[in-house]
């Protein structure tokens, strides 16, 4: 009898998932129908930090890694799609190629010797690294433009349409972040996520099961830039114009701050934090001058609030009283 309500139950709660789960769609795709050009633009930068986030995510919730550096790689790939889109005449897709495969060797051969590094002292190192390519991409104007920046960028096109519009432009931008989304799902659920948890948790207890470790930080350093790249590939064709100043600190401070807040162990949190740090800011700036207090209590108390990020944090006090309910529940069979 006990077994027979338990299949019940379970059967119950992937209806209401699989329920929830296709609302949630039909809302995705209604509202850049509904909603003015200005929430469908948010949601279109939503998306693209959603990318960049993600690889952070990575390495500060399953690997223990600090990185300050992912705004080094969104600004490669921004800066390769607009030189090769516009000063060669290659297609997109060889833009967004050269950004990846770009982004791929300079964080390998950074990583390999930075991924040393432990603690407080990668994290200054990652960010030196952000620090320095900043610079490089300030002086070397004459690739980068400098502060006038590079303008004329095409935008993207699937299967003949131009996505030129933010409707448009939301539907690919979403599909691009939910593929790469299940593809660290996919990563972080097999082998090498166990892996990586292990290095996080027990590094002694790691190595003793013959795990590389830091072989493991380096190509999960190299994953997160590579998503950097594309986030930036993304960035540069949707705005159609990159500049240096699109790729401060400030940009390495707030793909930081989207797993932090979201939660760095969650898909969701991700997509949570980029929600964050998009909208927020633009509701406080109706406030006016203030609005950068505001938003900086904001991060405080949400970080006091919610130390495991808001869906991590969520996820916890759910399965905390799941656990009290059980034996409860137990009790009376």
């Amino acid at each position: 009898m006990a077994s027979s309500v338990a299949l019940a139950g379970r059967a119950v709660n992937t209806m209401i998932r699989r329920l929830l789960f296709a609302i949630a769609i039909l809302v995705w795709a209604v509202l850049p129908l509904v909603l003015p050009r200005h929430f469908t633009d948010l949601l279109v930068f939503a998306a693209i930090y959603s990318v960049a986030g993600l690889g952070v995510g990575l390495l500060l919730g399953h690997c223990g890694i600090v990185t300050l550096a992912q705004s080094a790689f969104y600004a490669i790939g921004a800066y390769a799609s607009a030189i090769v889109t516009v000063n060669l005449k290659l297609p997109m897709i060889a833009g967004v190629a050269a950004g990846l495969v770009t982004s791929a060797v300079i964080a390998l051969a950074l990583g390999w010797p930075v991924l040393r590094l432990r603690g407080y002292f990668l994290a200054v190192a990652t960010l030196a690294l952000a620090m320095i390519a900043s610079a490089l991409f300030f002086e070397w104007d004459w690739l980068t433009g400098g502060t006038i920046g590079l303008g004329g960028i095409p935008k993207l096109s699937a299967f003949g349409v131009v996505l030129d519009t933010p409707q448009s432009f939301y539907y690919a931008a979403w599909i691009t972040a939910a593929l790469a989304m299940v593809l660290v799902h996919n990563l972080v659920s097999g082998r090498t996520g166990l892996a990586m948890r292990g290095m996080r948790d027990a590094i002694d207890a790691a190595r003793v099961l013959a795990i590389d470790i830091h072989s493991l930080r380096v190509q999960m350093f190299v994953l997160c830039a590579m998503l950097g790249s594309l986030s930036g590939s993304l960035f540069a064709h949707y705005t159609g114009y990159v500049s240096v100043a699109s790729f401060s600190i400030d940009k390495a401070i707030l793909f930081l701050l989207i797993p932090v807040i979201g939660g760095a162990g969650s898909i969701a949190g991700i997509i949570v934090g980029a929600l964050f740090i998009t909208f927020v800011p633009e509701v406080l700036s109706k406030i006016g001058d203030f609005h950068g207090i505001v938003f900086g209590l904001a991060l405080v108390i949400v970080v006091i609030a919610a130390p495991h990020g808001i869906v991590g944090s969520v996820e916890r006090w759910w399965h905390n009283r799941r656990s009290s309910i059980s034996p409860t529940a137990e009790v009376r069979r």
